[in-house]
């Protein structure tokens, strides 16, 4: 393949009658990158993927995957990709060990290549002492780790990742990406859809999709880069009351809650602070903080869609 992209897609679309479920998007992954696929749910981000792995074929446009065309090698692609996805696809009544047996033989690797492959990934993902433990016996975090111990059982150069920590407890969302920067590191290019702003963070570059369509890709520096506004954010004791005040006054663009406060964005940040505080102070609204910060993901992810069109 040389020098060529992992990933490479060129104006793909798919409809499903009048509805774009994915719009005329276009996007490069390098290898060994860990590329953010971005965006609300229905955005369009599991029908590329799926799109990109074979499964569903494009309306128009083009795409690469690993070197082999979408629409015409959809066959060679997937025996050089790994795809988790949203369903948990393992079997309950099977052991750990078992589970990894039964993926491999589908892959088609020869007896001693998985006897040592399922050595390999349990003990990479952390599960080698619970190897003979039934699937169903497993917390939910470790059983993502075995579903991505099944996607990478093969060694595929390019794993695909839909909503792969959905559903689990923060520390093992954190563990789950330690295995996830291990991949990279070891060359795998990864490609993981999320909408937790806190993950996407964690990769090399982003893409934004909403309502099918592109609306903006960089590195996550690139994109809270982008937002025009000022932002203020403000810590008062009636989180959910102080929300609906500040959406009111004029000289706030957007605001939205972020961790134990609010996020404001405005144009005229002096102007803004002082309206908030008489606004909050009149309802009885005690505003324990109240300071200028630098533009979070979070903020850019709202900017650019309500510049898309979006609510």
């Amino acid at each position: 393949m040389g020098t060529e992209k992992a990933i490479v897609v060129d104006k793909l679309t798919k409809a499903f009658g009048p509805f774009k479920a994915v719009d005329n998007i276009s996007f490069e992954v390098e290898k060994s990158e860990i590329f953010g696929f971005l965006g609300p749910n229905g955005a369009g981000k599991s029908t590329t993927i799926r799109m990109l792995n074979g499964l569903l074929l494009p309306t128009s446009g083009r795409g690469r995957v690993g070197g082999f065309d979408i629409v015409q090698q959809s066959e060679q692609i997937k025996h050089h990709i790994g795809y988790m996805s949203q369903r948990f696809s393992l079997y309950e009544d099977l052991t750990a060990e078992e589970n990894l047996t039964f993926f491999g033989g589908i892959y088609g690797l020869s007896a001693t290549t998985l006897k040592e492959r399922v050595e390999e990934v349990l003990s990479l993902v952390g599960l080698l002492e619970r190897r003979r433990e039934p699937t169903r016996n497993l917390a939910l975090g470790l059983r993502q780790r075995l579903a991505l111990a099944s996607a990478i059982l093969h060694e595929p150069p390019i794993l695909f990742l839909d909503e792969p920590t959905s559903g689990v407890d923060p520390i093992s969302r954190r563990n789950f990406w330690d295995l996830i920067y291990d991949m990279a590191e070891r060359g795998i290019t990864i490609l993981v859809t999320t909408h937790y702003m806190e993950e996407a963070e964690f990769c090399d570059r982003l893409v934004l999709i909403y309502q099918g369509r592109l609306i903006a890709q960089g590195t996550p520096r690139d994109l809270k880069g982008t937002v025009p506004e000022q932002i203020i954010a403000i810590y008062p004791d009636r989180l959910g009351e102080a929300l609906d005040l500040l959406r009111q006054l004029p000289e706030v663009a957007e605001a939205a809650v972020f961790g134990d406060g609010i996020h404001v964005a405005t144009a005229h940040a002096v102007e803004a602070k002082a309206a908030a505080q008489q606004a909050l102070a009149a309802h009885g609204i005690v505003v324990s903080r109240i300071q200028s910060v630098e533009p979070s993901l979070e903020d850019a992810f709202i900017s650019l869609i309500q510049r898309a069109g979006g609510s």
